[in-house]
């Protein structure tokens, strides 16, 4: 069994940056398991939505909406997955999960993820 554990959410104002981590634990390296790790968000009275996925080989794929303002990047000797916020807008206002999977070819879609972490809050303010 794997646990994510996210951090680094909070109150920022528009066209500010955050950096959110997601520390995995269970067994060690629990991270070399996972072909795939993303970053889900969730606004109140909105449907869970992708925001960026890593495979284990390092390729990236993210949502229309972030592109060219997120970066989503994993350490696997640190078993930690971060996704670098810039640029926020007030739309990114959400809670923001991580989500991993061990298995190969996971769409940006939450259904297809079996771990998830309990989020954390981020806020951008106008």
């Amino acid at each position: 069994q794997v646990q994510l554990v996210e951090s680094g959410g909070g109150s920022v104002q528009a066209g500010g940056s955050l950096r959110l981590s997601c520390a995995a634990s269970g067994y060690t390296y629990a991270i070399d398991y996972m072909d795939y790790m993303g970053w889900f968000r969730q606004a109140p009275g909105k449907e869970r939505e992708g925001v960026g996925k890593i495979g284990s080989d390092g390729s990236t794929a993210y949502a229309d909406s972030v592109k060219g303002r997120f970066t989503i990047s994993r350490d696997n000797a640190k078993n930690t997955l971060y996704l670098q916020l810039n640029s926020l807008k007030p739309e990114d206002t959400a809670m923001y999960y991580c989500a991993a999977d061990y298995r190969s070819n996971r769409r940006l879609h939450p259904s297809d993820f079996i771990y998830w972490g309990q989020g954390t809050q981020v806020t951008v303010s106008s």
